[in-house]
């Protein structure tokens, strides 16, 4: 059976951050990821998540000025000291929330630029993360992302990722598969699924195109939902969309899968 966690990034808009949790919870919800914990003490992050049972799944590494467009900084050249306490200050917060993935952001290359230097930093990033999060039991995950929501990211395509975590050569570096992206830049995801499950760290879902809940679109989800735990994935699927109405009106589709009491 498929376990679910709420994206408190997208979804639940309709209240504050920190309020989010009660909501989550509300609807069955057992565990929550986001982006980024650092505009909140970590203290009160964790109460929110004792106080309404949930697990925290994930969250992302510090990606750089967001505000100003950055979209992590894992594979830009010149950043390597801001990422390493970028990962130092996420692992902080790790051991507060009790989470034990993090996600790692590869960021933004320009056509002008050379990959070859970039990947050669992203791989060296990422042999620091690793060896750094291993202490404490965390998994680093990395993400392909398609271009069409963020022009010009450096990671995109599943095999490219695989290739990456086999060559640092780190067991607890991993691919996050987010089959929102995967299906607008490849396509294929039942094959992709099969192929790269042992090197999947995380799961992350939306319908496509439009990124809105994983009932409408060209994805059929209870398929995959059945293959993923024929698979034997048994981490979190991260709903990483936007409800395209109210987020607890708008969870219909989980029904089979969850008791939503909301």
């Amino acid at each position: 059976m498929p376990r679910f966690a709420a994206n408190l990034s997208m979804m639940y808009n309709e209240h504050a951050f920190l309020d989010r949790f009660a909501a989550a919870a509300r609807d069955g919800f057992q565990a929550v990821e986001f982006l980024f914990p650092y505009d909140f003490p970590a203290a009160d992050l964790k109460s929110r998540l004792t106080e309404h049972g949930l697990t925290q799944a994930l969250f992302n590494a510090p990606p750089g000025d967001w505000g100003a467009g950055e979209r992590g900084i894992a594979s830009l050249p010149g950043r390597e000291d801001e990422f390493r306490r970028g990962v130092d200050t996420a692992l902080e917060y790790a051991r507060v929330l009790g989470n034990d993935k993090l996600h790692v952001m590869a960021g933004l290359i320009k056509p002008e630029q050379s990959r070859a230097a970039h990947r050669d930093v992203y791989l060296k990033n990422l042999a620091y993360a690793a060896q750094t999060a291993r202490a404490e039991g965390i998994t680093v995950v990395i993400e392909p992302i398609n271009t069409r929501d963020i022009p010009g990211f450096f990671l995109n395509r599943q095999d490219d990722a695989q290739a990456i975590c086999a060559e640092v050569g780190a067991a607890n570096l991993k691919v996050q598969f987010d089959l929102y992206h995967c299906q607008i830049v490849e396509g294929d995801l039942a094959v992709k699924l099969k192929r790269d499950m042992k090197g999947i760290g995380h799961i992350q879902i939306a319908g496509v195109p439009e990124r809105h809940e994983p009932d409408i679109g060209e994805v059929n989800y209870p398929y995959l939902f059945a293959l993923i735990d024929e698979l034997g994935y048994d981490g979190w699927l991260g709903c990483e969309y936007r409800p395209r109405a109210g987020t607890s009106e708008g969870l219909g589709w989980i029904r089979p899968y969850v008791n939503v009491r909301g």
